[in-house]
């Protein structure tokens, strides 16, 4: 019934202390073998799910930077992309430096930032990626810019989304992807739009696809999927969206999905919560 599984990474196929467990690892390979399409969809640079997915021995295109970026893990291709416009991005720049708030751009791959802290340096070291420190981030976004993200406490992030949001309205995505990151990308680029997208080039339907995540910024994802699972541990927005929430991330929660649902066994766990419901297929 399902031939696509898209995955999130962090807090999903990722445990906490970022490890993949090999039973998910043979659970996922077996999928492919079977047939299944199995991806990656994730707000990470392209380069860092790159890397999870030759773990996973996976060779497909790869949902990357909150759908901003649909490529090839061959890197031959690229699928689908959207970035930021210019003057939002240099408007996220102005308000970095008025609130002295650590803002991050991406850019052909690269990671920038305006100064090197303890933040930037916790975020490539937990992603695996280098990073490249330019003073004028301006003159960056007078080109293409992928996605630009703040790292702060919570609360400020949450008073800064409310505000982004009433200054840019539709004219960005602004989305959590943890309590400490917010995310902005072009209004098109999420992972439900991408997930679509690609489903449509490789001439699968909607309710061919399980969808897998954690975060706000996985509710576009379980919404598009023909089945949308959100994990234990997931917020209760994925969870009052999904159809289906298995174990937490820390109890391969991922495995538990894909034996139930493509290997078609019985799984090595029962779920502690179920609700498969029925869906109006989108517009």
């Amino acid at each position: 019934m399902y031939k696509m599984v898209a995955i999130d990474l962090d807090g999903t196929l990722l445990t906490d202390d970022l490890m993949i467990s090999p039973a998910t690892v043979t659970a996922i390979q077996k999928a492919v073998e079977a047939g299944t399409i199995v991806t990656i969809a994730t707000g990470r640079m392209f380069s860092s799910a790159k890397r999870i997915a030759l773990q996973l021995n996976l060779n497909v295109p790869l949902i990357t930077y909150q759908g901003a970026l649909i490529k090839d893990v061959n890197e031959k291709e690229v699928w689908y992309e959207r970035t930021v416009p210019p003057g939002i991005a240099q408007k996220l720049i102005e308000i970095s430096r008025k609130k002295k708030l650590h803002l991050q751009i991406y850019q052909n791959d690269i990671l920038y930032s305006a100064v090197e802290n303890d933040k930037l340096i916790a975020y490539a070291e937990a992603v695996k990626v280098p990073y490249q420190i330019e003073p004028d981030l301006i003159k960056l976004v007078q080109k293409d810019v992928t996605k630009l993200l703040f790292i702060e406490e919570p609360d400020v992030l949450d008073h800064l989304q409310n505000e982004l949001q009433i200054l840019f309205g539709e004219s960005a995505h602004i989305a959590k992807s943890k309590k400490h990151y917010l995310e902005i990308t072009h209004p098109e680029a999420n992972k439900g739009s991408a997930l679509l997208y690609l489903a449509k080039k490789l001439g699968i339907e909607r309710t061919e696809i399980i969808g897998i995540g954690d975060n706000f910024n996985d509710i576009e994802l379980i919404e598009a999927a023909g089945l949308g699972v959100a994990m234990g541990n997931a917020v209760m927005a994925v969870k009052d969206k999904a159809d289906y929430t298995t174990f937490s991330n820390n109890e391969e929660g991922v495995l538990h999905v894909i034996e139930k649902f493509i290997l078609e066994r019985e799984g090595t766990f029962s779920v502690h919560k179920e609700k498969i419901s029925e869906r109006l297929p989108m517009a």
